[in-house]
């Protein structure tokens, strides 16, 4: 049976594999701190524990957005950039009490909730998965080898 066109390569395959994975798990990021926002409006400073969790939520998605859409290493750092930071706050306010300082709040939790578990496994499997896209990123001078150079004033 002949196919309909060329196949995608491994490497091909594989980045689009972890975009997805890395995609899902910004938008599973984005959809606990937004489910928790209300819950933590009470612990504030200049601001609420419940708007840097809202925050978080609308920079992940967009992170999620842009992997999927704008297939671009900034995107690929993005998405990086949220989960990492994402995850850092979870592990520090989880087990240093940092007190508040300037507008953040005091936000020292010393517990595993399971919402915290569940955004701490999805912002690794980004960080995981957006790492593999970095560094395996396009090698756009491979693609401009392949393609006839044509020069001004010279015919094909």
């Amino acid at each position: 049976m002949p196919t309909t066109g060329p196949r995608p390569s491994t490497r091909a395959t594989l980045r689009g594999a972890a975009r997805l994975a890395a995609a899902a798990g910004l938008a599973v990021d984005a959809y606990v701190h937004a489910k928790l926002a209300d819950q933590y409006d009470p612990v504030k400073a200049t601001l609420s524990e419940g708007n840097l969790f809202r925050a978080e939520a609308a920079a992940a998605a967009l992170a999620a957005l842009l992997i999927l859409v704008w297939r671009r290493p900034v995107s690929e750092a993005s998405g990086w950039l949220v989960a990492a930071g994402g995850l850092a706050a979870i592990l520090v306010y989880r087990y240093v009490n940092v007190g508040a300082h300037g507008p953040l709040p005091a936000m020292y939790e010393p517990i595993w909730s399971s919402d915290k578990k569940t955004a701490a496994l999805a912002q690794i499997v980004t960080l995981v998965t957006a790492t593999f896209l970095l560094l395996s990123g396009s090698r756009t001078g491979a693609v401009r080898e392949k393609r006839p150079r044509v020069r001004y004033g010279q015919g094909l």
